[in-house]
């Protein structure tokens, strides 16, 4: 006897932004982390805008299968905490830059 899903479409991981562009050590580009950047956020906004259109789908029972919407807010919500540590990260390690001696 075979089992199969009933109903169940797969939703796409997130996958973290990685800059293409292979970089020297001798000569940095600011344009890639830049970009890197902009594409993390942008992933970002995408995940939310899904798990939010996905919640007014569930609250006026339009949305089928409901797990679609959990596993969409949780991803969502560990993107959010990601960003915010990578943020905390940054503005760490601005603040050890600032404090180095001339």
């Amino acid at each position: 006897m075979s089992i199969s899903p009933v109903g169940f479409t797969p939703i796409a991981p997130i996958t973290p932004p990685v800059a293409t562009g292979a970089t020297t050590a001798a000569a940095p580009s600011g344009d890639s982390f830049a970009t890197a950047l902009g594409n993390g956020l942008e992933a970002l906004a995408g995940t939310q805008a899904k798990a939010e259109g996905l919640a007014v789908q569930a609250a006026t029972g339009q949305l089928t299968d409901v797990h679609q919407y959990t596993i969409a807010a949780t991803q969502a919500q560990l993107a959010t905490e990601l960003t915010v540590a990578v943020r905390n990260k940054a503005v760490e390690a601005f603040n050890e830059i600032l404090r180095m001696p001339l």
